[in-house]
Parts: C-alpha cells; structure tokens; sequence
C-alpha cells in the first residue's frame, strides 16, 4: 500500500511538471517570440540574386528613394508602415528584406513588421553601407 501511494505521488508530480511546460512556456508560434533576424548587405545581396519570392522595402523618404534606391525595392517610409504593410505586402510569411539609409528607420520597420504579424522579415541596415548597384 505505501509503495503504490508513492508511486501515485510521483506519476501525480511528473504529471504536473509535463503539464506546466507543455501548456505554458514559449511557443514558438505566439507572436511575442517573433522576432526579424538582422543580417548583412551580403547576405541580403545573395538573397536578392537566388531567392524568386522576396520582398525588398526601402524604409526611407520618398526624396532619398529618388535620389537612388536597390532596383526593386518597394518605398514604404518607417512612419508608414503600420498604415500600408497590410494592403501592400498581404502575405505575412513573405519574405521580406528592410533597408533604410543609416540602419535606424529599418530596424524600427522591421519591428513594426513583426508587431503586424509578419513572421519572416530581415533587415540589413542602411544604403549607405550598401556595396552594390543602385538604381534612380
């Protein structure tokens, strides 16, 4: 009888410890563990030339686009992101690459981004720092 009530106790804590991380802890589905990955012109650069389905926003005014800008890239200002991504960018798992001019208004795009609930978004800092060709 006392070895079945210990077994009982430790099926009953086991349990009760299965139960605490299985329905709590971090899911990486929630929304709160979504985060944008920060990666290097390079890296954006091989992307950009292999990957088919990729979205390229420039973060920046409309005056610094014009002045030159990553061919491709769709201008969506850092402040106008919350108003346009959805309507403009409708699939959340997209691939999405961020640039700005410094690296500043990018990182705040991005964090907008994965507060909207995009789940696949890079940034890789600003034009400036940028190697390769621009177009106007």
């Amino acid at each position: 009888m006392i070895k079945t009530k210990g077994w009982l106790i430790i099926l009953m804590i086991t349990l009760s410890l299965f139960g605490l991380t299985a329905c709590g802890g971090n899911s990486p589905d929630k929304k709160s563990n979504i985060t944008y990955e920060q990666i290097s012109a390079k890296e954006a650069k091989e992307i950009m030339d292999t990957e088919k389905d990729h979205i390229i926003i420039d973060a920046r005014t409309e005056s610094e686009f014009a002045e030159g800008h990553i061919e491709g890239a769709i201008l969506i200002p850092e402040y106008e992101i919350a108003d346009r991504a959805e309507k403009e960018l409708p699939d959340k798992d997209a691939l999405i690459l961020v640039y700005c001019r410094s690296g500043r208004r990018s990182k705040i795009a991005s964090e907008e981004l994965v507060k909207l609930g995009y789940t696949n978004v890079k940034e890789f800092g600003g034009i400036i720092d940028w190697p390769y060709e621009t177009v106007k």
